[in-house]
């Protein structure tokens, strides 16, 4: 992901065409020493959102946390932390977090104006090293939903860096910080409310789930049991319409956190089944994930397939494969947790599936990816024969001769029909049409854009899949780092009694 990277990068990044970009980013934020270096850029474009940016660290976050075996196997452990650390790192810019309250986040770096005429992150075509343009700070003053994912991702990370006990313990303390922020009554305006330079790109529909979201990990990284008790509180399921069976609630995405934090949640009554007084909502969500899972399978219609087999979870919109991605993670991972918790499978009605039905659903939409669609086409980069070679990305296209291009120079590159002369090996794309139907071009920006979200998916659901350095039965995930600050569940038994003497 080094394709994504911003800020001062190091010199031995892997990655020969990328150098050091945005250093000039949040330079008017006047109240952020150092500004805003660093993160990632969403995608195709130079924009930082830090919405997207966050949910896709506590992704990354989680599946270190349930997998890092595999990560070891595979010889991406250190990697993967390392990509985590750059993101948390900047996150920690994003607001005040070395104070116990806030009464602001920056929401993102750069804007794009619709059909704009002026020097922007859309009407400029530039590699990031060579940005020339205003790159405008975005301060939001009420942010339940960004707050929230930022709380999330922070308290995931610090149980990722454990080993790190004064890092860990820094993210912590800034993960309360903000949720505290997120949480605080009379700021409850969504964050893209009446924000046009962040509503059409990343507009939040809800704040609920990212409460519930944020309350889990926040409980699973400190062990207070205050964040327990609210994410199980049953007035919070209900505001949420967590239990409701609306169809779009059903699909995990930077968007709607629902499906993973009842998983999330589902994982303390499978493991530890804590009992009074959590359980009434726990059996809820437990209940509402083993239902998500049933509309994965094309059997029971609750969602369109492609004739090639691709999950139409955002109903044939552009970006398909980032919707596929994270869905796919929780599908291999309620397996995992089933096969850990010695449970072979669920009911969907009358049907009994299997955990194996679910990992081959998960298979079959990461093969699907991989190139065993209609087109024989890997939507990777660099992986097989046949992958996209006119990405809808500024640094790809432009070539690395010298040239420093103006804002409008670099069109020539965004409209050449030769192959970008720089690869982002490993990059997943938007993907196909409803009909599996692609378009290799730098123009499709639908089908032929890679995000940051959608990378970070990718990576959770295929470490999830993999067989490398995969437990079995009770060692299928690791169920107890997740566990590792919560206390007892119940009181400890009491000392026996002392021996007696007549």
């Amino acid at each position: 992901m080094i394709w994504i990277k911003s800020g001062r990068l190091p010199k031995n990044n892997g990655v020969p065409w990328r150098g050091n970009s945005g250093l000039s980013d949040g330079s008017d934020a006047k109240d952020v020493k150092g500004g805003l270096v660093g993160g990632y850029y969403d995608a195709g474009d130079n924009i930082k959102f830090h919405f997207p940016m966050a949910f896709s660290m506590t992704l990354l976050s989680w599946s270190v946390i349930e997998y890092s075996a595999k990560y070891k196997a595979v010889g991406e452990y250190d990697h993967v932390r390392e990509l985590i650390k750059w993101g948390t790192d900047y996150l920690l810019l994003t607001f005040n977090s070395s104070a116990s309250t806030i009464d602001k986040i920056y929401a993102q770096v750069g804007v794009a104006k619709i059909n704009g005429s002026r020097p922007d992150d859309h009407y400029c075509w530039n590699r990031p090293e060579d940005m020339a343009y205003p790159r405008p700070t975005l301060a939001v003053s009420s942010a339940p939903d960004l707050g929230g994912e930022i709380a999330a991702a922070l308290a995931a990370a610090s149980i990722v860096f454990r080993d790190n006990a004064a890092y860990s313990k820094k993210l912590t303390q800034g993960a309360a910080t903000v949720y505290k922020f997120a949480r605080q009554m009379g700021h409850r305006t969504p964050y893209s409310l009446r924000q046009p330079d962040i509503e059409y790109y990343y507009n939040s529909t809800s704040y609920w789930d990212e409460f519930m979201w944020s309350a889990a990990w926040m409980y699973y990284a400190t062990g207070n049991t205050s964040y327990i008790t609210f994410a199980t509180d049953p007035r919070l399921p209900k505001n949420a319409k967590a239990f409701y069976n609306i169809l779009d609630f059903s699909v995990f995405s930077w968007d709607n956190k629902l499906p993973g934090a009842q998983l999330l949640l589902s994982r303390l009554r499978m493991f530890l089944n804590p009992g009074y007084p959590y359980e009434e909502s726990l059996i809820g969500y437990h209940n509402a994930t083993s239902l998500n899972m049933c509309m994965y399978f094309p059997k029971f219609g609750a969602f369109n397939f492609t004739k090639g087999g691709m999950a139409l979870f955002n109903h044939g919109k552009g970006q398909p494969l980032q919707y596929v991605v994270a869905n796919s993670f929780l599908a291999s991972l309620y397996a995992d947790y089933m096969e850990a918790a010695n449970v072979p499978g669920w009911y969907c009605g009358p049907n009994f599936m299997s955990t194996n039905d679910l990992r081959a659903f998960a298979k079959s939409q990461l093969n699907y990816i991989l190139g065993d669609n209609p087109r024989k086409m890997s939507y990777v980069v660099g992986f097989g024969k046949k992958y996209p070679r006119h990405l809808h990305h500024r640094g790809a296209s432009t070539p690395k001769n010298g040239v420093k291009y103006s804002c409008t120079g670099g069109y020539k590159w965004r409209d050449s029909k030769k192959a970008d002369p720089n690869l982002l090996t490993g990059a997943m794309v938007g993907g196909p049409d409803k009909n599996d139907g692609f378009k290799d071009s730098r123009n499709s920006y639908g089908q032929n854009e890679p995000t940051l979200v959608g990378n970070a998916g990718l990576v959770a659901a295929l470490v999830a899949i993999t067989n490398s350095g995969r437990g079995v039965g009770v060692t299928a995930v690791d169920k107890n780092t997740m566990f590792s600050a919560v206390p007892p569940m119940f009181p400890a038994a009491p000392p026996p009694p002392s021996s007696w003497k007549p």
